[in-house]
């Protein structure tokens, strides 16, 4: 059995750059078209091709469900050439997948901003095993970390972060998905004086804005999925963001499958740091519909342009990558 080859953040950077590209390019070519169900197949399609094209033996740990509710992309499953090539594939390095192939299907299937597609990367053992259940959260830039805490009122917290960031609490703009379960929330927002930006999907390109200066988003707060949390999680390592989080699970079902996935205390509040606590991180992103973060693909007569962020912890990496795919022949013009 050969040795396996230690985990490479920067060559794979560079393949996980193509499955988020491949990901957004098939789902922009259903934009507008208001079925969000085939948005996302297309969407999982394309990224499961080009994840068996990698050199590497990976899991899903977060993904689109369990294998009876996925027919790929499943929790569990195995992707890359490590498990699609016969022949001697041990040396290929063990890695660890998180993905969300279009966050953001409603965004998509009504032509609406900010629709992207994810995925993290991370050693074995790198990234939480999440259940597909609610996550209650507090996202926040550098400088907050260690003022916050998830049980203290909401007008503590925005203080908190104010004095963090030498502002006041009526300078703050805070993020809050527009759901009903965030009434109070929305409503000790304003009256402790902050503003409020409420979306309707997206909470993971929320919280990565929270951690971006110069996107006038000081925090996320609020309910979201804990899937998004764990890949909001590898974005903040290696953007130096800070989050607090919870499971909040909805039934009885969700608090066996949190036992089941070795997550003992319900209860158990979490940071960034052990929702990835991988040593080698990876984050990439590719615009579906053009937002706040990221360009949506384009396409013309030769090809098509994307908008990608790729980021990799250990070697402190942020890179904004701007693609042409030539289509054509050889008397393409590039459209710039």
């Amino acid at each position: 059995m050969s040795e396996a080859k230690p985990f490479a953040e920067k060559e794979l950077a560079l393949e996980f750059l193509r499955v988020v590209e491949a990901a957004a390019i098939a789902a922009a070519r259903t934009m507008g078209k208001g079925d969000r169900t085939l948005s996302d197949h297309v969407a999982v399609e394309a990224m499961r091709m080009v994840l068996d094209t990698i050199p590497i033996r990976g899991t899903v740990v977060i993904g689109e469900g369990e294998r009876d509710e996925a027919p790929m992309l499943y929790i569990g499953e195995r992707v890359g050439l490590g498990y699609t090539r016969s022949g001697d594939v041990d040396g290929y390095p063990e890695v660890d997948i998180a993905v969300d192939p279009l966050e953001g299907t409603n965004l998509c299937a009504t032509g609406a901003p900010n629709a992207i597609t994810v995925l993290a990367a991370a050693e074995k053992g790198g990234l939480l095993f999440a259940p597909d259940t609610y996550m209650e959260k507090i996202i926040v830039g550098p400088g907050c970390a260690d003022r916050l805490d998830l049980d203290a009122p909401v007008a503590e917290n925005l203080k908190a972060i104010a004095r963090s960031l030498d502002r006041d609490v009526e300078d703050l703009v805070i993020i809050v998905l527009d759901r009903p379960r965030h009434e109070q929330l929305i409503a000790d927002i304003r009256r402790a004086g902050a503003r409020i930006k409420l979306i309707g999907d997206g909470d993971l390109s929320a919280g990565i804005s929270a951690a971006v200066a110069g996107t006038n988003v000081h925090a996320v707060m609020g309910i979201g999925g804990a899937p998004e949390g764990v890949l909001t999680a590898a974005a903040l390592r290696c953007l130096n963001g800070h989050m607090l989080a919870r499971l909040k699970p909805r039934h009885e079902r969700d608090i066996e499958r949190m036992e089941h996935m070795g997550i003992g205390d319900v209860h158990q509040i979490y940071t960034e740091n052990d929702l990835a606590p991988g040593r080698n991180l990876i984050f990439a992103a590719c615009g579906v519909t053009s937002g706040s973060l990221l360009d949506g693909v384009r396409f013309w007569g030769g090809g098509k342009r994307t908008h990608s962020l790729v980021m990799t912890y250990r070697w402190r990496h942020i890179r904004f990558v701007d693609t042409i795919h030539l289509d054509g022949g050889p008397d393409t013009r590039v459209r710039l």
